[in-house]
């Protein structure tokens, strides 16, 4: 396995996420907010922007998957739900990266049959050539290149997350 140098280092992260907060602190202010990790990748960004945001907020999370090592299964499992009753709330949910964007809007429809009053999306990375599902975004940290990464809570087979910076990720040729 290959790793090369930082794409993002854990400085440019860091001010990324102080940006984004700021940004939904503004956009949230006075609103009874919900924020929505997406587990297990989006661990550290979650952690680290709703630190930063601020307001107040109640978090909860949601499990879900749709890839085995680096390939996409196509489909998508919820291993653990919401918890807590998000009607008439608003809901900003935060992804670590959208990809083909598939399991984020299995998410997002799951979602809106509970009946937010808003649904917002909050994603560190953008991967936008890979996209087949047009879903809207709201708030994005970086539009990369179609490279597989690992750090910053993204993996490859649940290693490299606990990485403090971004970076391209190759299995050995």
């Amino acid at each position: 396995m290959i790793i090369g140098k930082p794409l993002l280092t854990a400085g440019q992260i860091q001010g990324k996420v102080k940006e984004l907060a700021r940004e939904i602190s503004k956009d949230y202010a006075g609103k009874d907010v919900i924020a929505v990790g997406i587990l297990k990748g989006a661990f550290m960004f979650f952690s680290d922007i709703v630190r930063s945001i601020e307001i107040p907020l109640t978090f909860d999370f949601i499990i879900a998957s749709s890839y085995v090592k680096s390939d996409t299964t196509g489909e998508v499992k919820i291993h653990y739900d919401v918890r807590e009753d998000i009607s008439d709330k608003h809901v900003l949910l935060i992804d670590d990266i959208v990809d083909t964007g598939i399991t984020l809007n299995q998410i997002r429809e799951r979602i809106l049959t509970r009946t937010p009053l808003s649904l917002k999306i909050c994603t560190f990375l953008d991967k936008r050539e890979r996209r087949e599902v047009d879903i809207p975004l709201d708030y994005v940290g970086y539009v990369i290149p179609n490279q597989y990464v690992v750090g910053y809570g993204l993996d490859y087979d649940n290693r490299y997350r606990n990485l403090p910076y971004i970076s391209v990720f190759r299995k050995k040729a």
